[in-house]
């Protein structure tokens, strides 16, 4: 009878290497799930507690003491500077919607109006502020497929309203302002002016396209054409069926 060398390493079982191979992938797949579980919560809430103590670090610089409750608290009170501050704006837009505070406002944007480079910006910033937070209005609204940017290709593009000069040789009543945002960052792209039978719109709010935008695809949604009654139905008909142009899971 043979004795085995004891210092000789044991001959591993048949199928060992894929068994640790296996539980590597398992673990990683694990991984990567809890990545992608805790990230976007993670991330969210640190951007929320950030905003919220820059705004506490604010008030508490514009509260007297005296009325800060930390004054006499042996700690500090989180969101309080963002009740501060909403409760500041919302007694400034009571103030600027009466008779007087519509008089200040009015001297301020012509003093503004007469400095070179700040009216520029005041301008630009308060239109856009003024046609995001407006609640009549309906822009950003519409999410919309445009050939672009040559035939047979298409693209998301979201309608900010219609145009309001004429375009020579073109009607003014029929063309519509698309913005084609960029990925993965959609504070840029390109403002275009296109037909209104030129486009295609679809059946996705416009959280669901900016996320597939973002994602740069990666987040997958169907792209449907609205229901009948909708503007540019008669165009989504006429046009070859959207299920052509991406394969949908």
């Amino acid at each position: 009878m043979r004795l085995s060398d004891p210092t000789r390493p044991s001959p591993e079982p048949a199928g060992a290497p894929e068994q640790r191979s296996g539980k590597l992938v398992g673990l990683r797949g694990y991984l990567l799930a809890g990545i992608i579980v805790t990230a976007p919560i993670g991330i969210t809430l640190w951007l929320v507690w950030q905003v919220v103590d820059y705004m506490d670090r604010t008030a508490a610089a514009l509260l007297p003491a005296r009325y800060n409750p930390e004054t006499y608290l042996p700690f500090s009170v989180p969101g309080l500077g963002l009740i501060v501050i909403l409760a500041l704006l919302t007694l400034i837009g009571w103030f600027t919607a009466g008779f007087l505070g519509r008089t200040l406002m009015r001297l301020g944007e012509q003093l503004v109006a007469r400095t070179p480079v700040v009216r520029t910006v005041y301008g630009t910033l308060k239109q856009i502020f003024e046609t995001v937070l407006t609640s009549s209005s309906r822009s950003f609204r519409e999410v919309v497929l445009v050939e672009w940017p040559r035939r047979g290709c298409w693209s998301i593009g979201f309608v900010t309203g219609s145009s309001l000069w004429e375009i020579p040789g073109k009607g003014a009543d029929d063309m519509v302002n698309v913005f084609m945002p960029c990925t993965p960052n959609p504070t840029t792209g390109y403002l275009m002016f296109v037909p209104r039978a030129e486009l295609v719109p679809i059946a996705m709010t416009v959280e669901e396209g900016m996320r597939m935008v973002v994602s740069g695809g990666i987040v997958n949604m169907p792209l449907r054409p609205l229901e009948a009654g909708s503007a540019g139905r008669q165009e989504a008909e006429r046009r070859r069926p959207l299920e052509e142009l991406q394969q949908v899971p």
